[in-house]
């Protein structure tokens, strides 16, 4: 533990079950005051790091969570950036993974890590998850070989698995092991070591000055595909006034309709300059609209495939690429790219 001492990490505490502790009065679950985390799990003392706190006032619900909380947690890591060598962010569950992936298209030319982790119960019960995802967090944002650290982008730390944040969802509300990233594999997994997947994670080949983005446009929608959805549903939904892009939630590997009602409303809608991102409702797997006559004609109609990105990264990545007010067709290029590892291509 050795050359991991001298490390400067700043906590960052947004809200969140694990930030939650029984009132001895009343019983009831309430808030603790988070400078005393120290108190909460003391064996954060011994890595002997430099541990600083910020904690959210008011704090945030994760169901609460909007753009402006991803921008003020950018902006807090820029003006802190020089001084802590990581960041960890306590969060929600609920929408850890939209943040998460935020992050990753805010934060240009990263180099150091943003470790997101949280919990199922809260820190001050006994069978608490939540002080093991946050001392390994801790560790794993302060580590480093060679001077360099060993996972310098925006991940997710939950249940003994390191993943990369805008490939992860999550996808059990009960269990432990909340969170999964079917289409990429773990960046390390935590048991009597912690083992680094090298090969996976993404290393910066220059030093660049760290960049964010705070221009986010939110004017999108969801749609999911769903047997027996009628025209006047889509029509609606297609031809919202202030909705620019829709992500289109199809079947399998990017299929949809075949009715002539269903695609002609999806080119009306390209026609006036809307963009639709085809992703998949699977958890695993991509979209290949080549593959079935189904996703074909989505594609003829003008729609982007999504490949295999997570519907909560497409979702941020969406509101990402619009805030940079770019021509229609460089949107449409941009956003069937890989900008920060969302997609396998």
């Amino acid at each position: 533990m050795e050359e991991l001492r001298n490390k400067s990490i700043l906590i960052i505490y947004t809200g969140g079950t694990i930030g939650m502790k029984k009132n001895p009065e009343t019983g009831v679950l309430a808030p603790f005051d988070f400078n005393q985390i120290m108190n909460e799990v003391p064996e954060l003392k011994r890595f002997g790091f430099d541990l600083i706190t910020y904690s959210f006032s008011p704090i945030i619900d994760s169901s609460n969570l909007n753009p402006e909380v991803w921008i003020k947690l950018v902006q807090i890591i820029k003006e802190k950036y020089d001084d802590f060598n990581g960041f960890v962010i306590l969060h929600g569950t609920d929408t850890m993974a939209y943040s998460a992936s935020a992050l990753s298209f805010m934060l240009e030319n990263l180099d150091k890590p943003v470790i997101f982790t949280g919990s199922q119960l809260p820190i001050g019960t006994l069978r608490t998850d939540g002080k093991e995802n946050l001392i390994s967090a801790v560790e794993i944002a302060a580590a480093e070989q060679n001077g360099q650290p060993l996972t310098p982008e925006v991940c997710i730390y939950f249940e003994n698995k390191l993943f990369r944040g805008n490939r992860t969802t999550k996808y059990n509300a009960e269990h432990f092991n909340a969170f999964e990233s079917p289409n990429y594999p773990y960046l390390a997994q935590a048991g009597i070591n912690i083992k680094y997947n090298y090969g996976a994670i993404h290393y910066p080949t220059t030093k660049k000055e760290l960049h964010i983005h705070t221009q986010l446009n939110t004017n999108i929608a969801v749609l999911k595909i769903f047997p027996g959805i009628n025209k006047s549903t889509l029509h609606t939904i297609l031809n919202i006034d202030d909705v620019k892009a829709i992500i289109l939630e199809t079947f399998g590997a990017g299929n949809a309709p075949t009715d002539k009602w269903f695609l002609d409303e999806i080119k009306n809608a390209v026609a006036k300059d809307k963009i639709i991102l085809n992703v998949t409702q699977c958890l695993a797997g991509s979209v290949d609209m080549s593959k079935y006559e189904t996703g074909l004609e989505l594609l003829k109609c003008g729609v982007i495939s999504g490949y295999d990105i997570t519907t909560e990264a497409a979702v941020v990545k969406m509101m990402y690429i619009l805030g940079k007010n770019l021509a229609i067709e460089d949107t449409k290029l941009i956003i069937g790219q890989s900008i920060s590892g969302e997609i396998t291509q």
